[in-house]
């Protein structure tokens, strides 16, 4: 089936942002033919790419494509008309940003919904000393020992994925591959190969924790990013939907993806993940409260927030990188490192944005689910989310 004209020009310009920052394109699993010709073209100029980017929105109208498709082309190529006006210099405040790239609205959050998790972290912890003091020394005691760090991986890939074959059926040849690496500003990465196969990073750098690991392998594997990309591939790209063949960053894809990836573990295993995590571990020889950490996930849930506020802080209004890494040690309660670690993403050219992709991805997806009457509705509204070419826009609308 041959790609639409407009469809194949959505490709070829998504893929030339490649040449201006690479790993723009996170996933390219079309024709060769069109990657080559990028990789080998002349550099192309950012301005160049805003105004092809608006001559295909223009054209997209008429284009004869199903509403549901001209709606995804349509806010990926503003998205990228966005991108490629940054790209060129063009002052655009970090609110405009994100409504360009991710089609969501962003506001501070409410520090007394932050006063509120910390007392309720308060309950949850025992002891008497200051509350970071506290949740410093759970966080320390729930790292996974490194040289156990693979084979814990690996239990909880297997288990989820045995989960996920169940309820969400994937191609017989799937197949997940994991990675520990270093020096990156991320916990976890997600490259999808193509052919139903993807490459998970670790990142080493970062102190993996029990708590967290079966949340991590959930959102880039078993239900989410892996597993998204194998049913869009299985379902979209082989009926023909060639657009989907192109994952970029900076688009209401990537807040679609990341919202659906941080819900994964809530919607395969639900409530009572904790105790479910713990006979894993107890599998291991490795001891684990899984009901504290439920517990001290859904107070920390109310501090989802403090990343983006220190975000807006830092680019909108102005503060300096210390002004900023102490605001998100007071809220989010961590150490000056990770802090630092934290500000690193939010500094970076390609990643400033993206961390609105994990706060507002949650918000808007986690109200559509859990607006479900019933486990049957919200797992079918979650299968949606892997199949469907979907939208912020499309889900507020339902």
């Amino acid at each position: 089936m041959a790609a639409h004209p407009l469809v194949t020009e959505y490709l070829r310009l998504g893929l030339a942002f490649d040449r201006l920052e690479e790993g723009f394109v996170d996933a390219f699993t079309g024709d060769p033919a069109l990657r080559r010709a990028s990789e080998n073209a002349p550099a192309p100029q950012p301005r160049d790419l805003a105004h092809r980017a608006a001559s295909l929105l223009k054209e997209l109208p008429a284009a004869g494509l199903s509403a549901e498709r001209t709606e995804f082309l349509e806010v990926h190529l503003r998205a990228l008309e966005c991108s490629a006006r940054k790209f060129a210099g063009d002052d655009i405040t970090f609110i405009d940003e994100v409504h360009a790239y991710f089609d969501v609205e962003i506001a501070p959050g409410s520090e007394d919904d932050y006063r509120d998790a910390h007392r309720q972290l308060d309950e949850v912890l025992p002891g008497d000393g200051p509350l970071l003091d506290r949740i410093t020394a759970h966080r320390r005691a729930d790292e996974i020992p490194p040289e156990r760090l693979r084979e814990c991986v690996d239990a909880f890939s297997g288990a989820l994925r045995e989960l996920v074959r169940e309820r969400y059926p994937l191609p017989d040849n799937e197949r997940v591959e994991y990675e520990v690496v270093g020096d990156k500003p991320w916990s976890g990465f997600n490259y999808y190969l193509g052919d139903y196969q993807s490459r998970v990073a670790i990142n080493s750098d970062l102190k993996q924790h029990m708590s967290q690991l079966g949340h991590l392998i959930a959102h880039e594997s078993y239900p989410g990013h892996h597993t998204e990309h194998c049913r869009k591939e299985a379902g979209l790209v082989a009926a023909g939907q060639d657009e989907q063949t192109l994952f970029v960053v900076n688009t209401p894809q990537c807040l679609m993806a990341e919202g659906l990836a941080d819900l994964a573990l809530k919607s395969i295993v639900g409530p009572g993940w904790g105790r479910w995590a713990q006979e894993i571990y107890a599998d291991l020889g490795l001891r684990f409260d899984g009901e504290r950490a439920e517990r001290v996930s859904t107070a920390s849930g109310k501090l989802l927030g403090v990343r983006q506020d220190a975000a807006l802080l830092l680019h909108d209004r102005g503060r300096d990188a210390d002004e900023v890494a102490g605001f998100l040690e007071r809220w989010s309660l961590v150490t000056p490192e990770r802090a630092r670690q934290s500000l690193r993403f939010l500094s970076s050219p390609l990643w400033r944005a993206y961390i609105s992709t994990y706060v507002e991805g949650y918000r808007l997806l986690g109200g559509w689910l859990d607006a479900a009457a019933a486990a049957d509705e919200r797992s079918e509204r979650f299968r949606r989310l892997l199949d469907e070419p979907l939208t912020p826009g499309a889900i507020r609308r339902m």
